[in-house]
């Protein structure tokens, strides 16, 4: 049997790019999905793929930016399912702006509440029934939430935060036997950069970053299922990610650099 064979599943962010990836790959493993975003007739979509590979699949359209919601997911996995293993909270918003350029803060208020408080009470919710189960939570955050990128201070600040959370959650539930794992993807071809805020708080339509050599979609949910089944405390992707997460300590001002190099070369 695979690791998540069975397994109850909850994945935020279902509709697309990494959760909808991640769906299709554990629906192959025959794992048990509550799948949740907002976008309902491309959660649908998802959802009979994941059927067809032969997963139960329950759908529950959701903004994880309203508490109500993010409660009402975690009722519908329970009552459907009557228990949850994993959660991952996976939705998230992305955006690029220099703060200077930024008028009206009212976006960035949105941002976190979907990136840090979606993810929040999500957790909250689920936190009787992954005790009991002994589970484990799985945050998507970004190496944006490891380093600073410019143009990215919103997007920074609510995956530096979102992290956070999570860090301190895994010692808060070392008695209660549930695992926290944090993911840290670099780029991945996903659209979430286009579809992200930009300066104005309308949809970007750009993405503001060099995108060559992304990573593909299905190798993000690949490595992320095999960080999941080894229930590790974190998943930094790439090379270039983890050279950058060392030579932060080392060399401050050249990762700086590095940073600004990111920027889409027509910046």
């Amino acid at each position: 049997m695979a690791a998540f064979t069975d397994k109850i599943i909850v994945i935020t962010g279902a509709s697309d790019g990494i959760g909808a990836e991640l769906a299709r790959q554990l629906a192959a493993q025959r794992a048990r999905l509550v799948l949740a975003a907002r976008r309902t007739a491309a959660l649908d979509a998802v959802a009979d793929e994941c059927r067809a590979a032969g997963a139960d699949c329950l759908t529950v359209p959701t903004d994880v930016a309203d508490q109500a919601q993010c409660v009402a997911l975690i009722e519908a996995a329970v009552q459907h399912f009557g228990a949850i293993d994993v959660l991952v909270a996976n939705a998230g918003v992305s955006g690029h702006a220099r703060l200077d350029e930024v008028t009206d803060l009212g976006w960035y208020e949105r941002m976190m509440r979907i990136n840090l408080f979606g993810t929040l009470w999500c957790c909250h919710a689920a936190l009787p029934h992954l005790k009991a189960r002994r589970g484990l939570i799985v945050g998507v955050s970004s190496l944006a939430g490891k380093i600073g990128v410019p143009g990215r201070t919103a997007y920074s600040a609510s995956k530096f935060a979102m992290a956070g959370l999570l860090e301190a959650l895994r010692s808060e539930l070392v008695d209660d036997g549930v695992g926290v794992t944090i993911v840290y993807p670099g780029m991945v071809a996903t659209r979430i950069r286009y579809h992200g805020f930009g300066a104005d708080g309308a949809p970007a339509g750009r993405s503001g970053l060099d995108e060559r050599g992304m990573m593909p979609v299905e190798t993000c949910a690949r490595e992320m299922i095999r960080a999941m089944a080894g229930r590790r405390r974190e998943l930094v992707m790439t090379a270039k990610g983890k050279l950058g997460l060392w030579l932060k300590l080392l060399a401050p001002g050249l990762v700086d650099r590095m940073a600004r190099a990111a920027l889409a070369r027509d910046q």
